[in-house]
């Protein structure tokens, strides 16, 4: 099978939307109405509507508001741990976002591939690193991690935003991993410009 012969937007059959609750439904055609397309991610999660509502809670509330760290910053996070978990979902989509918030070409693919090498500052990296440690060995996370994190100018309620972002995309990473969700072509240009 070549890449060109995969079309199937997940392992699992998603719903047709004239059969989603209405507040699903709804949430839906507002994305496609904004993006111009749906991302599969919503059409996946749909099929369990009690999940979805959950899911995209606490996505909203941890990627939309607003505080010390950019919306910018916060797809950095998605992107690292994303690329970590080894998730193509993650890494395309907020890929995408994170190259049109940052208005930079070339970030996203700079952190996916190695945000050390990145083009970031050291406050970022340290934000990374952060992140990184929680996905990968929270239970290694101590007072040396709090203070590396100050000392770049974040406070208390920061690391809890960006602990909770990596925690909240790791679970988003299996589950795209185990659904074999698959990113939208669109995803691929976005931001390029």
């Amino acid at each position: 099978m070549t890449g060109t012969e995969k079309t199937a937007v997940s392992r699992f059959p998603v719903p047709e939307l004239d059969t989603l609750p209405d507040d699903v439904r709804a949430r839906i055609l507002e994305v496609q109405e904004k993006s111009g397309f749906v991302p599969n991610v919503f059409l996946v999660l749909a099929r369990r509507p009690e999940e979805f509502r959950a899911f995209f809670r606490y996505h909203d509330a941890l990627m939309e508001k607003e505080g010390n760290l950019t919306k910018a910053e916060r797809e950095m996070i998605v992107v690292a741990t994303s690329s970590l978990n080894q998730c193509q979902y993650c890494v395309v989509a907020h890929g995408a976002i994170l190259r049109i918030r940052a208005k930079d070409p070339l970030i996203a693919d700079q952190v996916a591939a190695n945000y050390r090498k990145a083009d970031i500052t050291e406050r970022q990296l340290a934000m990374l690193d952060f992140a990184i440690k929680v996905s990968a060995e929270a239970y290694a996370v101590s007072e040396a991690d709090f203070a590396t994190l100050a000392s770049h100018g974040f406070t208390e309620e920061d690391v809890w935003d960006i602990a909770a972002i990596s925690a909240f995309f790791s679970l988003s990473n299996r589950i795209a991993n185990v659904t074999d969700m698959r990113p939208n072509p669109e995803f691929y240009g976005m931001g390029r410009d």
